[in-house]
């Protein structure tokens, strides 16, 4: 065999093994493109061969406890272009451009130099406008159908709604553009809200054109869960309503904060903050700004970061405080419940020198001889002050850590301070123990003392509070339910049946006085402390911190007033009557029945409600004002027994005390007898009755003590037997 043959054989073979070799390897390559990255690679040709125009699920509803809507979802519209196929259908028409988005810019009422730069972007795909209004989105509609546009789309889409403005605001938060939870129970539970989206799939070409006839392909979306919360509406409304009238009578600098809990069950019935802001818009200017203030808004991180610090800021749940006095309730619990003191331990009101400090009562000259409940009646500083002496620093201690004074309490909100937000001392001293008795130098949280005083109230047990009562999916099949948590027990049966006729006292007879309410027992201790920064600004924190009826209670409330500019500027003053006006209009909302004292009575504060005895005989007249306890005087020329009512003052439905006088006309009067209004201030309540029977007039009284205010001014004409308001209050208040 000659060499070349040889040559041409081994050449023959080498590229026969070198093919075979490639050939092997392609196929090994196919293969593994095929099998092992098949799917991955199937998808990522899906996807570039069609495109997802996202549906917008609809978020889930929050309900209020009974069902009433907090936070709905709209429907609403969202317009976009397929800007690539848009652009190639246009190239050759610029004129046609111009013309669709002037005409787009009238119906969306947008620039139509906006619309044009988001119809001719650099992205293959562009939204015009998002969450337009149905009506707005049926005339797009209409227009693309007209004038043959297969490359603007029209989609539904949903847009939260808050139909009770600001109410709740703090609780419920706001949403983003892309309806993500921002703020409050929207971003907590925003997983539980959101759903899941759907989508149109349209095929598309290499260039990004849809493909002629090529059917599009609707996926659903799947709506968010809903949310049933324990805030009451109604209950809230009257919360955020006393806070606003506290606003404006104190002048209050740094806003007002209110907490109600059921005690029972640590059900949160409202908690409010002032200011607050409307989540249907919440970046826009707060109200409290003047003119001369630029504001940007949302476009502006300044502006967005004072938000966050003023009505953003959910003072109820977020600052932490000295508590002042609103804390002696702390400390007596612990000392009743290790049995160093009893109602009737005796003390003497004296100053007290410790540390190179003097311990002086609020009450100038002190109370001198007390026992312990008159102690707590007067909020006595030096009485506390010896008290925790007897309690002792780690006893003292080990109560604030079990009442869950230095932890979270396990809300769930966003924004609860963590441990090391509060001021408490690491190796406390006897100085420590003496000024934290009566609660100053140290901080806590609003819901930290209401939900301590929901257990002193409820027998013991510490609650962990609850806000969302339950979620639901769409047919109201329940997905999760809360319950009552029992944290821990932090005293007994005893020392809460004892504590909660003390802090009845401190209403009926003690500094609490202006809380108190005819025909309910309430309950509560007055509060006043100075922050750190008074030497600066002389800021003060009024409070008052209440539970009713004392003897089975239903609600705990805690109400802080920040900074007022108003003296006297004390809890006992200026909290304690906001406090107990808002209790006894919930107590009247959940219908807990009135049981009034003789007190009540003797105070002409138990009240009665006119009845109609218009065009009935007066002797029908007579026996049905005895039935209200409510007396008459007749006044007509016809006064025998079957002598017809013709006119009656005060008027049906009138609220009026007991006792109080029913002018009964037998005739039609053109015009009723005249009276003229006494001055009546600085009188007691039976003075003032008094001076107002004489005139010919009726009283309804507002809390009790002196009068401070009357509806009327002295001199004024007024009709024989008007019901005229007057306002009574305490000053001898801590």
């Amino acid at each position: 065999m000659s060499s070349d043959t040889v040559r041409v054989k081994k050449r023959s073979l080498f590229l026969l093994i070198t093919y075979s070799v490639l050939i092997v390897a392609l196929m090994v390559r196919i293969g593994y493109y095929q099998i092992v990255k098949g799917e991955e690679y199937s998808k990522l040709a899906y996807q570039s061969q069609t495109r997802n125009r996202i549906i917008n699920p609809k978020r889930g509803t929050i309900y209020d406890r009974n069902g009433k809507e907090l936070a709905i979802s709209a429907s609403v519209e969202t317009i976009s272009v397929n800007t690539q196929d848009f652009k190639d259908k246009t190239k050759d028409t610029p004129e046609r451009v111009d013309e669709i988005a002037s005409d787009l810019g009238k119906i969306l009422d947008m620039d139509p130099q906006v619309v044009r730069d988001r119809l001719m972007a650099n992205t293959g795909w562009a939204f015009i406008k998002r969450k337009v209004d149905k009506e707005i989105g049926s005339m797009v509609r209409e227009y693309l159908l007209e004038n043959n546009i297969n490359n603007i789309f029209v989609d539904e889409d949903s847009k939260r709604y808050f139909p009770n403005g600001a109410l709740a605001s703090h609780v419920l938060g706001f949403t983003g553009d892309d309806d993500q939870g921002l703020n409050g129970i929207e971003k907590v539970y925003d997983q539980d809200l959101c759903g899941e989206p759907g989508m149109v799939m349209s095929e598309f070409d290499a260039g990004g054109r849809q493909v002629k006839y090529s059917p599009e392909t609707y996926v659903e979306p799947i709506d968010g869960y809903d949310l049933y919360l324990t805030i009451d509406e109604t209950i809230q409304y009257f919360t955020e309503k006393a806070l606003e009238k506290a606003m404006l009578d104190y002048n209050l600098k740094r806003g007002a904060a209110a907490i109600v809990m059921n005690p029972k069950t640590g059900e949160l019935l409202a908690m409010a903050s002032k200011p607050d802001y409307d989540p249907n818009d919440p970046f826009a200017k707060p109200d409290f700004l003047g003119e001369e203030i630029e504001w940007k808004g949302k476009a502006s991180q300044e502006d967005v970061d004072f938000l966050f610090q003023t009505v953003f800021r959910n003072k109820a749940l977020m600052d932490t405080y000295e508590p002042g006095s609103t804390f002696k309730a702390i400390t007596a619990s612990a000392a009743l419940e290790e049995g160093v003191v009893t109602p009737e331990t005796q003390f003497v009101c004296t100053t007290i020198s410790m540390a190179g400090h003097n311990i002086n009562c609020w009450k100038a000259g002190g109370h001198g001889a007390e026992t312990f409940r008159e102690g707590v009646y007067q909020s006595c500083n030096p009485v506390f002050v010896k008290t925790g002496s007897l309690i002792g620093i780690d006893k003292f201690f080990r109560y604030v850590r079990n009442f869950g004074f230095t932890e979270k309490t396990g809300i769930t909100l966003n924004g609860e301070p963590g441990a090391d937000q509060y001021q408490w001392w690491e190796k406390p001293t006897e100085i420590d123990l003496a000024v934290a008795s009566f609660g100053q130098r140290f901080t806590i949280s609003p819901l930290q003392l209401v939900t301590a005083y929901s257990a002193i109230a409820n027998g013991g047990n510490l609650m962990k509070p609850l806000l969302v009562k339950q979620i639901s999916d769409s047919d109201g099949n329940v997905i999760q339910k809360a319950e009552p948590q029992v944290v821990r027990k932090v005293i007994s049966q005893q020392t809460s049946d004892t504590l909660r006729d003390i802090l009845e006292g401190v209403v009926s007879e003690g500094t609490g006085k202006n809380a108190y309410v005819s025909g309910y027992r309430i309950a509560g201790k007055t509060g006043t402390s100075e922050t750190r920064e008074t030497e600066s600004e002389g800021r003060y924190i009024a409070s008052f911190s209440l539970f009713a009826p004392a003897d089975d209670p239903v609600i705990a409330l805690l109400l802080i007033l920040d900074h007022p500019q108003v003296y006297p500027h004390s809890g006992g003053m200026i909290a304690a009557p906001v406090a107990g006006k808002l209790a006894e209009e919930i107590l009247d909302y959940l219908r807990v029945e009135r049981k009034y004292t003789e007190m009540d009575k003797a105070l002409m504060l138990k009240e009665m409600y006119v009845p109609e005895v218009r065009n009935i005989p007066l002797k029908d007249a007579i026996e049905k004002l005895k039935i209200y306890e409510l007396n008459y005087i007749v006044e007509g020329e016809y006064q025998d027994a079957d002598a017809i009512i013709m006119e009656q003052t005060p008027k049906p439905n009138s609220s009026v005390p007991s006792g109080s006088t029913v002018i009964l006309y037998t005739y039609k009067p053109e015009k009723e007898i005249s009276v003229t209004m006494p001055n009546v201030l600085n009188k007691n309540i039976n003075e003032a009755a008094e001076a107002l029977k004489k005139a010919g007039l009726n009283i309804k009284v507002e809390g009790i003590g002196q009068a401070h205010r009357q509806e009327f001014e002295p001199g004024q004409e007024l009709n024989k037997g008007q019901v005229v308001t007057i306002w009574f209050e305490h000053t001898d208040t801590d």
